[in-house]
């Protein structure tokens, strides 16, 4: 299982950074699930959303899961207002 770290900011400005740097980490870790601790986060916008939906994806392509810990009550908040909750499960 492999894992990795969303950064203490993540906005528009920063989202494709760190996407590229998350999809290098999924590529290199073996199968199975793949997780992504977002405790570190302090600023963000809807960007973090949008990174993660699209993680999820590239891991489903891939064969596996994508599990996010640690999530900051916000991001949560971000996540059922867009109404992906089912996609991106706390």
């Amino acid at each position: 299982m492999g894992e990795a770290r969303l950064p203490e900011r993540l906005t528009t400005a920063e989202a494709a950074a760190t996407l590229d740097r998350l999809r290098r980490a999924l590529a290199a870790q073996p199968g199975g699930a793949f997780t992504v601790d977002a405790g570190g986060l302090r600023s963000f916008d809807s960007s973090a959303v949008a990174l993660l939906l699209e993680l999820r994806r590239e891991a489903q392509r891939a064969g596996r899961s994508l599990s996010v810990t640690h999530w900051p009550p916000r991001l949560r908040d971000l996540v059922a207002a867009y109404g992906v909750q089912e996609l991106l499960p706390a």
